[in-house]
């Protein structure tokens, strides 16, 4: 792996050193938000969990890293599509198990009147509801209400591939320039990251 890669970011350089596959980078705002060099709070960074996270059985994890980033001056919300998952309204309960606070839900429209506004949104295991695809017509999922994250500045997905979600088509989000993708389970990605983020911040 090239050594160009391990440059600037939280999530990139961790996985490459427990030996993940990584691909291209994500901005260094994340590493200075971890590093608490700008402590004053912000607008919401979102994390958008999908049916990849349910699998990885992850919730624990990605509520461990909302929780320690959160500590450190960074302001965590979930933009939770309501579909998401294997029924309506399970990234509300696995996350509440995992005792996510209500508060640091938002929904769709909540989400997607932030996007433009947000430096680096990560996605973990969430394919068919990111999906940019939806906006044109003759596609399997033309119409249907997605999360538009690819309107933020800088996405980070953590996904096993680049592998069709429901749907069966392949997801625009993924081949964005301004998306970076992190080939890995959600657990193993979410508690890697995690691991990296608390070194950074000492």
């Amino acid at each position: 792996m090239s050594t160009s890669l391990l440059i600037d970011i939280t999530v990139l350089v961790l996985s490459v050193l427990v030996g993940f596959e990584v691909i291209s980078k994500v901005p260094a705002t994340l590493h200075a938000d971890v590093r608490g060099e700008r402590r004053p709070r912000r607008r919401a960074r979102p994390i958008v969990p999908g049916y990849g996270l349910a699998v990885a059985h992850a919730e624990h994890e990605v509520a461990a890293l909302a929780r320690f980033l959160g500590e450190r001056g960074t302001d965590v919300a979930f933009a939770i599509h309501p579909v998401a998952g294997r029924m309506p309204g399970h990234m509300n309960v696995l996350l509440t198990e995992a005792n996510v606070p209500y508060e640091r839900f938002i929904d769709m429209e909540q989400a997607n009147a932030r996007f433009a506004q947000t430096d680096v949104a990560l996605v973990v295991g969430a394919n068919d509801v990111t999906n940019p695809a939806a906006r044109r017509p003759g596609t399997a999922i033309s119409g249907m209400p997605i999360l538009d994250v690819d309107a933020a500045k800088s996405v980070v997905v953590i996904k096993r591939s680049l592998g069709h979600g429901y749907a069966g088509i392949d997801n625009d989000l993924f081949t964005n320039p301004r998306t970076s993708m992190f080939f890995t389970d959600a657990k193993a990605g979410l508690t890697a990251l995690l691991s990296s983020v608390r070194t950074l911040a000492g």
